[in-house]
C-alpha cells in the first residue's frame, strides 16, 4: 500500500513537471469589457500553459486603451501587454492586443479579438486570431517558431472566464497530420522522410522535452477568475453621477 502511495505521488509530480515544460508559451488575459480611464481589472488565470496561477492586473489608460501586467509563479507566464478597442457598437467590439511573455519559450503575441456581450452584465463571448513568435525557444538549435491560430472563450457575469485555443507552427509539420502521436518517430521512417523531409524540425529535444516546434506548445486551455467584478458597476454609477451633476 505504501509503495502504491509513493508511486502515485511520483506520477503526479512527473505529470505536473511535464505540463510545466510542455505548454510553456503563454498569452495575456484581457478584460471582459472596455475599461474606462483609471478603471482596473485584476485576478488570476489557471492554464495548461502555466500550471501555476498567473496573477494579472489591467489599468485603463483611456476610454479605449489599457495596459496589463502579469506575474507568474515562480516566474513563468509573467509579462506585459497593451490592448486597444478599435471598434465598439452596442454589444459588439473589436480589440487588438500586443503582448510579451516570459517562459522557457518566451514569446511575442499579436491577437485580434471579436467580442459579443450577452444579456447579463459581465457575460460575453469572444473569438480571436492569434499570431505568436518565439525568437529562440527552450531548444535553441531548432531556431525560432512562428505560430498562428484561433482561440474561443467566454466570461460568465464577469467572474469566471473559460478559453481554449490552438496555434500551429506550419514549418514544423502539416496541420493535416496533427493526429500522428509522434512526429519525430513518424519521420524516422525513410518513406515518410522522403515525403515530409522539409518538416524535419525536432519536436523533442535530446533531453526528452518538447521543443518550441512541438504541437503541444500551441495548445491553450485556461480558466480566469476576476477578483473585482463590481468595478464596471461602480464606474457606471460614477458616470451617472457626473452626468446628473452636469445637467444640474
Amino acid at each position: 500500500m505504501n509503495y502504491i502511495f509513493k508511486n502515485n505521488n511520483k506520477n503526479i509530480f512527473s505529470s505536473l513537471l511535464l505540463l510545466l515544460f510542455i505548454n510553456c508559451a503563454s498569452h495575456p488575459t484581457i478584460a471582459d469589457h472596455t475599461l474606462k480611464k483609471g478603471e482596473n481589472f485584476y485576478g488570476y488565470t489557471l492554464s495548461t500553459e502555466n500550471i501555476f496561477p498567473v496573477m494579472f492586473y489591467r489599468f485603463g489608460l483611456s476610454d479605449i486603451s489599457d495596459i496589463g501586467i502579469r506575474l507568474g509563479v515562480p516566474v513563468y507566464g509573467s509579462g506585459f501587454d497593451y490592448s486597444r478597442t478599435l471598434y465598439e457598437n452596442g454589444k459588439k467590439r473589436d480589440v487588438l492586443n500586443l503582448g510579451w511573455s516570459l517562459n522557457p519559450n518566451s514569446n511575442f503575441d499579436f491577437t485580434y479579438y471579436k467580442f459579443l456581450d450577452g444579456k447579463k452584465e459581465g457575460s460575453s463571448f469572444y473569438w480571436a486570431l492569434r499570431g505568436m513568435f518565439i525568437p529562440e525557444g527552450s531548444y535553441s538549435p531548432n531556431g525560432p517558431s512562428s505560430r498562428i491560430g484561433v482561440l474561443i472563450g467566454m466570461y460568465r457575469k464577469g467572474k469566471i472566464g473559460i478559453e481554449g485555443g490552438y496555434f500551429h507552427d506550419f514549418l514544423s509539420m502539416p496541420i493535416s497530420r496533427l493526429y500522428i502521436p509522434s512526429w519525430d518517430k513518424f519521420l524516422s521512417n525513410e518513406e515518410n522522410k522522403e515525403k515530409f523531409g522539409r518538416f524535419d524540425l525536432p519536436h523533442v529535444s535530446p533531453a526528452g522535452w518538447p521543443t518550441q516546434h512541438s504541437r503541444l506548445v500551441g495548445l491553450s486551455l485556461r480558466l480566469t477568475f476576476s477578483l473585482n467584478t463590481n468595478s464596471k458597476k461602480e464606474v457606471k454609477k460614477e458616470n451617472k453621477k457626473e452626468n446628473k451633476n452636469e445637467n444640474e
